[in-house]
């Protein structure tokens, strides 16, 4: 076998040929021997019954195939959907929560959100958020 990697052995193509060739080889030895076995069994089944029509080779019988299983089917966990409502939200620097109001009372919102910018007078930072909170059932 050709030496494939500069003199430092036998790649691991070379190795794999050598081996499927020794499998061939295999393969066609057990061939010849099932072949060897039928044929003496056909002449002991026709012993002295020369005269006779030649009877026919026994068939191998065929092999079944293996019946191909289905893939199990993977089971997903679906996630639970939740109800949401949007709500506005003052929050202060911090993102602590100042106020909530439902959706449809931005104006309110805004009038807290002013009331806090006053008292404050710019030592403090506030601002209105928009969030999705999740409802109770």
């Amino acid at each position: 076998m050709a030496k494939g990697r500069g003199g430092r052995g036998p790649s691991r193509l070379d190795r794999r040929r050598e081996s499927e060739a020794v499998e061939a080889q295999e393969r066609e030895k057990e061939g010849e021997v099932e072949e060897e076995v039928e044929e003496a069994d056909a002449e002991a089944e026709a012993g002295d019954d020369d005269d006779e029509a030649p009877k026919k080779k026994a068939k191998k019988p065929a092999k079944k195939a293996a019946a191909a299983k289905k893939p199990a089917v993977k089971r997903t966990r679906v996630a639970k959907e939740v109800r949401r409502r949007a709500v506005w939200v003052v929050c202060d620097n911090g993102s602590k929560e100042v106020g909530e109001f439902p959706f449809n009372q931005k104006a309110e919102a805004e009038e807290l959100l002013a009331r806090k910018i006053l008292e404050k007078e710019g030592k403090a930072t506030f601002y209105l958020n928009l969030v999705k909170k999740e409802m109770k059932e």
